[in-house]
């Protein structure tokens, strides 16, 4: 439904139809959505012919991602589709391969990105000059109830990857590999581990090092975690939500160098947060052809991350993200 929110409040799109496997479902979101007599129905192929989409956006589970993605991308059709891409890099690259086969844009919404602070503190880093380390760390104790609370790795697998792209995002570097280690508290209300500690060697010679839980009860962070990015002209933090913070080196004559303090304010007038953000970035790729953030080809490294974290995990050893990529 908040993809559906989405849609409708945007001046430039339209929804024609409304595809589920229980149409019960679909013809609820559209009374709630008040689309009046959109097409409902339960097949993709003969949804497509007869509503004559622009493009279709994925929000099936992750599971059925691969499926229908590849099936929209044969029937001619470029598509957006939610994180994570798919839940397996197998399909992952049966995704990118089926793009690469049509000449279709598949764009995976890591909705995150578009987030005004922290792009105000991506600048902030580059600034640093050199970043050694980055840091981000995400304690949050939600209690979902429901599939979560099984899954094996909750937090690597359903989580983790916004905070890993992000740090591609920050650092405009790639993963190079990664040692994880998992666990989860004796009192965890998580089947599965909810918690992870996590090293990535990137591309730029940095490191990203990624300390998380899912059972965090109280001083919790943001969902957009807390960062630390350390350079040789500094240091800057970012709180995940508008609190912005830079020291900068003045003076290195002492035992300490002197530094200058600055709390930028954030600017944040007429940005397009999140969802918006992102359909907006997608629809400018379809006009101009350029190519978006979260394009698959590009998105399938922040993916890696997670499996590579979820190998080095299993097998105590440290994992190169080219041989989870693979061909």
């Amino acid at each position: 439904m908040t993809w559906g929110r989405t849609l409708v409040g945007c001046p430039d799109t339209e929804i024609v139809a409304w595809i589920d496997v229980d149409t019960s479902l679909a013809e609820k979101a559209a009374m709630e959505l008040e689309l009046g007599d959109v097409m409902t129905a339960d097949n993709l192929a003969e949804a497509v012919k007869a509503s004559l989409p622009d493009f279709i956006v994925d929000v099936s589970p992750p599971s059925a991602h691969c499926s229908v993605v590849c099936e929209a991308l044969r029937l001619g059709l470029p598509v957006i589709g939610e994180k994570p891409m798919a839940s397996s890099m197998d399909e992952a690259r049966q995704m990118v391969a089926a793009s690469q086969d049509a000449g279709k844009l598949y764009m995976v919404s890591q909705s995150r990105r578009y987030n005004a602070p922290m792009e105000q503190y991506r600048e902030l880093v580059r600034g640093l000059a050199g970043v050694a380390s980055l840091n981000a760390d995400f304690f949050l104790g939600p209690h979902f109830g429901g599939f979560r609370d099984e899954m094996p790795s909750p937090l690597l697998l359903d989580m983790s990857i916004h905070t890993f792209d992000q740090a591609r995002f920050l650092l405009d570097a790639d993963p190079v590999s990664v040692y994880c280690e998992e666990f989860n508290p004796s009192w965890s209300w998580y089947d599965g581990a909810a918690c992870a500690n996590a090293l990535f060697e990137m591309s730029d010679g940095s490191r990203f090092a990624f300390r998380g839980s899912w059972c965090a009860e109280g001083l919790m962070t943001s969902w957009d975690s807390n960062w630390r990015a350390c350079g040789r002209k500094g240091t800057a933090t970012w709180d995940g939500d508008r609190d912005l913070r830079i020291e900068e080196v003045q003076v290195t004559d002492g035992f300490f160098s002197k530094v200058s303090h600055e709390r930028p304010a954030v600017d944040a007038e007429g940005y397009a947060y999140g969802l918006d953000g992102s359909l907006a970035e997608f629809l400018s790729a379809l006009e101009t052809g350029t190519k978006p953030q979260g394009e698959c080809s590009d998105n399938i490294k922040s993916l890696a991350m997670v499996f590579a974290a979820l190998e080095s995990a299993k097998t105590g050893a440290r994992a190169a993200i080219a041989d989870v990529l693979g061909a």
